[in-house]
């Protein structure tokens, strides 16, 4: 892989990590910290929804990140044709 690929490869890492992270940032500070009161009138398997997701909605949303960047970042290896095993690919 050239340079201009790596950079590229970065970049495109860079910006699924920023938009995870975002979409988590906004999960569990907003849901659970900034709009709780609004969210606490609605009621979420017998809690108030802002209480779940503060105290269990942040951490499955979390884990549902995880899964996605795994799923994102192993079709951008192969689109760049990267793979875990390299040095059994070149010899």
């Amino acid at each position: 892989m050239d340079m201009q690929q790596r950079q590229a490869y970065w970049r495109r890492n860079l910006r699924l990590m920023a938009v995870l992270l975002t979409i988590w940032a906004l999960v569990s500070f907003g849901a659970g910290i900034l709009f709780v009161e609004p969210l606490n009138n609605v009621d979420f398997m017998g809690v108030p929804l802002g209480f779940w997701f503060a105290q269990q909605g942040s951490i499955l949303t979390f884990l549902i990140l995880i899964a996605v960047y795994v799923w994102r970042m192993d079709k951008l290896d192969k689109e760049f044709g990267i793979t875990e095993y390299e040095e059994e690919v070149h010899h």
